[in-house]
């Protein structure tokens, strides 16, 4: 790195330290909500302007809070000048409600899903997903927490008056280029951020508080822990309450998972303590230890982030005095769950997270990418899974690359089951929508697919570091219902069959079923996109012959489409 862009890093941390306080975000109550999606700008740093994005404002966004059971409408208002999304993450949503990459906004639009809130009691959050701009329009400011509240949360003894003893923390690190913008693709992300605010500082009562923590950073985990090394308490996953809270002194979360704790600090007024990051004791391999990769396959400026591997400081706890009526005991028995019997899966599906090779004379990176699920790069006109409606389901994802890959499947809650042949430890208990994968290492959950199928619109599964998203870590899948009047699969998976593949004798067979006759284009590219073949497929009988010998030995993609669903897979030329 170039030195005075080191000094420029160095001296945007320092400024930093100026002591604010922590901004709690306004919440939002009720069943409609208004959320404009708009522009603007902050002063982060003296003399420059930083272009913000927010939500009802110029930075960040409100909390949205529901009750379970209620039915809501959340009109999406995009008032910037590109397009956007708004996904509803952790949320059991029907796939045309789920704002993911296929329910894109455009300027000057508003998108008004409208569902009921299916989800027990929990820490949720809502941010865009599409366009491949999540990362920049994340990191520019919209990311806002949804907090879901039950009868069985209401009845348990828990700090609940929200900004007073429940505090929403979200927690970023953004990266600045020289000119004070947010800048993305860059693993200088040296400044962090808790709601927006830089070095923030909060005064909580004399008594047991609750934090709402979410790590809505775009690449770095977080090793949460106090400065005094005092015990605290999880009582909820990303999915909602656990069944017992649970002491620790470390809480590991990565992009995208939430946790609920809570904090004694009773007897403790007029004392200080610092939630710290303890990164130094991050195994190696995730995204903020000492070092990620081996060898030459490691992240260019990975060792210039003077965070990495480093414990430090990310929000200042003034205690000062009780409030009037407080909670002052940690209780141990919280809501029971009953988690998928491993016996009751019928299906069961392995997604592999590794590099891919996009030229011949460029391997690829095997710490920093770029990097493929089963080999495949997200493509907005493809299904990747295809599942039914009310299975049970075991997937196992397998991580052969050099960094820890945060997996995030929408539409469902999962339980872990094994990570690398051992259970999960108890704060991965419960329920979860987000699971780190190391280096190396399986992971194996369990989940049911309920209430909703669309053969047309898919969800998303993927890495949830934004950078890998964006770059096509991802893939998709459809929720399809056999006992739906008129029930046809379409062109997804099972009835569509390319062979032979391999291919060796310059020519290769489509069949069909279901008549799928009709209106049918064949087209082979390259890896990278590049058009080698395009054509209407003649059918005789459910079948067809296609000439590929003008194709040279290598890996191509076939895609057997109509106008509005395809079908993908990797072809072998040899």
């Amino acid at each position: 790195m170039k030195f005075n862009t080191l000094i420029f890093f160095l001296f945007s941390f320092l400024f930093a330290q100026a002591q604010n306080p922590l901004s709690i975000p306004p919440a939002l109550t009720g069943t409609t909500f208004n959320l404009t999606v708009q522009s603007g700008s902050q002063m982060f740093f003296p003399g420059s302007s930083t272009p913000t994005y927010g939500i009802n404002g110029v930075w960040m966004a409100p909390t949205i809070i529901v009750n379970k059971n209620d039915s809501i409408t959340l009109n999406v208002i995009n008032n910037l000048n590109v397009k956007t999304t708004m996904h509803w993450h952790g949320l059991h949503v029907a796939a045309m409600n789920d704002g993911g990459p296929h329910q894109l906004i455009n300027p000057a639009s508003t998108w008004s899903p409208s569902f009921k809130v299916r989800n027990q009691a929990g820490t949720f959050w809502y941010h865009p997903h599409g366009a491949n701009q999540t990362e920049q329009q994340v990191g520019k400011g919209l990311a806002g927490l949804l907090i879901v509240k039950d009868n069985d949360e209401a009845s348990l003894n828990l700090p609940r008056t929200y900004g007073i003893d429940d505090f929403p923390l979200i927690l970023q690190s953004k990266a600045f280029d020289v000119l004070n913008q947010i800048a993305i693709a860059t693993d200088m992300d040296t400044t962090l951020f808790v709601n927006g605010t830089l070095n923030p500082f909060l005064n909580p009562p004399a008594q047991v508080v609750r934090f709402r923590l979410l790590n809505a950073s775009s690449l770095r985990s977080f090793n949460f822990g106090f400065s005094n090394n005092q015990t605290f308490y999880q009582i909820a996953t990303d999915g909602g309450m656990l069944d017992s809270s649970i002491a620790l002194t470390r809480l590991l979360l990565s992009p995208g998972e939430r946790a609920e704790i809570l904090v004694n600090f009773s007897g403790m007024q007029s004392q200080t303590v610092f939630l710290k990051s303890y990164a130094s004791e991050l195994p190696l391999g995730i995204y903020g230890a000492d070092s990620v990769g081996a060898g030459a396959d490691t992240i260019p400026e990975y060792a210039d982030n003077f965070l990495n591997g480093t414990d430090f400081n990310l929000l200042q706890l003034n205690i000062v005095a009780p409030t009037t009526s407080p909670v002052t005991a940690v209780i141990s028995s919280l809501i029971p769950y009953i988690p998928y019997a491993t016996a009751s899966a019928t299906n069961y599906r392995t997604i592999v997270m590794d590099t891919i090779r996009l030229l011949p004379i460029d391997p690829p990176n095997r710490a920093e990418g770029p990097f493929a699920l089963n080999d495949e790069t997200f493509d907005m006109d493809s299904i990747n899974e295809t599942v039914y409606l009310n299975t049970t389901e075991i997937w196992t994802l397998i991580n052969k690359t050099l960094i820890a890959h945060p997996f995030h499947i929408h539409d469902v809650q999962f339980n872990i089951t094994e990570k690398s042949g051992l259970p999960p430890s108890p704060s991965e208990n419960g329920w979860k929508d987000v699971v780190l994968v190391m280096p190396g290492d399986s992971v194996k959950f369990i989940t049911k697919f309920t209430d909703f199928a669309d053969p047309m619109t898919p969800y998303m599964y993927h890495c949830h570091l934004l950078h890998h998203e964006d770059d096509g870590m991802m893939g998709s899948f459809v929720v399809l219902d056999t006992n739906s009047v008129g029930f046809s699969e379409n062109l997804f998976q099972s009835y569509v069959k390319v062979y032979p593949n391999p291919s060796v004798s310059g020519k290769i067979n489509i069949s069909l079923k279901n008549n799928l006759n009709n209106n049918l284009e064949v087209e082979v590219t390259s890896l990278l996109g590049q058009v080698f073949l395009k054509q209407k497929l003649k059918t005789i009988n459910d079948s067809a012959i296609v000439d590929i010998s003008g194709l040279q030995t290598g890996t191509y993609i076939i895609k057997i489409k109509t106008d509005s669903l395809a079908y993908t897979t990797k072809l072998i030329c040899q």
